[in-house]
């Protein structure tokens, strides 16, 4: 039961994703945010999981989606979900609306494109303070989103 929940938020993550293009942050449908990284996929998953480290933020666990498709017989391109972030940060939003806890803590996307490059993509904070009507932790989403914007631009360099 536990991995067919993961393969589905695996696919209701991928196929938003599996959109991007740019190169710089955008806000696309959906609230999803993504750079284009210089790295393949793995790289990319150890950069990110490196500055994490640097930032001091909690890391939580990486989770193989191409591994999940082919244990399901299903191709899908390079693709891993990294979940992270910073409790007494998060827990602000919780105390705020619990039901964001949908979207905590922080994930990121890596995923390799159509054409071979490779994306990173996350859920704009700005998005999910909408989502979840929480106007009183303006300062913390600002905060969450430099840092979220600081993270996936490790990987352009």
């Amino acid at each position: 039961m536990k991995k067919i929940v993961i393969a589905l938020c695996a696919a209701m993550l991928i196929a938003p994703a599996a959109q991007a293009q740019m190169s710089t942050p955008t806000a696309p449908a959906q609230g999803v945010l993504r750079v284009k990284s210089l790295h393949g996929v793995d790289e990319t998953v150890e950069r990110i999981k490196a500055d994490i480290a640097a930032k001091g933020i909690k890391f939580f666990t990486e989770i193989d989606q191409s591994q999940l498709g082919a244990g399901a017989n299903i191709n899908i391109r390079p693709s891993k979900l990294i979940l992270f972030g910073n409790p007494p940060l998060g827990v602000q939003f919780l105390s705020s609306n619990p039901y964001s806890g949908l979207d905590w803590p922080v994930r990121m996307l890596i995923l390799q494109e159509a054409d071979g490059s490779v994306s990173v993509a996350w859920t704009d904070f700005g998005y999910i303070a909408k989502r979840y009507s929480i106007t009183d932790r303006e300062a913390q989403f600002k905060m969450a989103s430099e840092v979220a914007a600081s993270i996936a631009s490790s990987t352009t360099k």
